[in-house]
């Protein structure tokens, strides 16, 4: 039987690299899904839910739940569990916020970081990784990040199953993880059917993706959005 374990957090809190260890540590037996992937486009303001930036533009709420594209979440989810896997990951920021995910999920996670330190690695991030003025994302973290992280993120902690330490060491935060996830993982690998097989191998065009095997790192956010 496939699990889906949601890993949940702010921004910068730590759960995509969670995320990545766990498949990094069983790249075999575990399929990830990444909400990031999954925003309504950003381009059509029917769609989604849209903010003014500090610097004057209409955007997309990167910070909302309702920005996301929850049935295509569904979807990739149902596809990641058909495919044969042992565990599937689903990890954002609203993996324990969104109906689609919260409804599938075995097992519940939520990375628990203080917001000084999500802030700065943030900031880091803008100014090392992508080369960028952070200035914009600080001024849109006043303006609304930490209030949408305190609506719809922060409340969630108290759905989980488990709070981990996003301060920790990747090991320690690996082992607590694998005394909840440890048992199916441990399991045989069901044999996938070639139809089933033939749905994994579409749930890149669903948006699925994996870190590179190089090594692990937070995933990059390129939208405009405060922590």
């Amino acid at each position: 039987m496939t699990g889906v374990l949601a890993v949940a957090g702010g921004t910068a809190s730590g759960k995509s690299t969670l995320a990545e260890a766990l498949s990094l540590h069983h790249p075999e037996t575990i399929q990830l899904v990444h909400i990031d992937d999954f925003y309504v486009p950003s381009h059509d303001p029917r769609e989604g839910v849209w903010t003014v930036s500090a610097n004057g533009c209409p955007v997309l709420d990167w910070n909302h739940p309702g920005s996301i594209d929850q049935a295509a979440v569904a979807t990739a989810i149902d596809a990641a569990v058909r495919s044969g896997v042992r565990l599937v990951v689903v990890e954002g920021l609203f993996a324990l916020t969104l109906p689609a995910v919260a409804s599938r999920a075995t097992w519940r996670v939520y990375v628990d970081t203080p917001d000084d330190v999500r802030l700065a690695r943030k900031i880091l991030r803008k100014i090392e990784v992508q080369r960028q003025d952070p200035r914009l994302s600080l001024l849109n973290y006043l303006a609304s990040g930490r209030q949408r992280h305190a609506e719809y993120v922060a409340p969630s902690r108290d759905r989980a199953d488990l709070v981990v330490d996003g301060t920790a060491e990747e090991r320690e935060m690996l082992a607590d993880v694998m005394r909840l996830v440890g048992p199916v993982l441990a399991d045989p690998v069901p044999q996938a059917s070639p139809r089933a097989r033939g749905r994994g191998q579409a749930t890149a065009a669903l948006g699925l993706s994996a870190w590179p095997a190089s090594g692990l790192g937070p995933r990059l956010q390129t939208s405009p959005s405060g922590v």
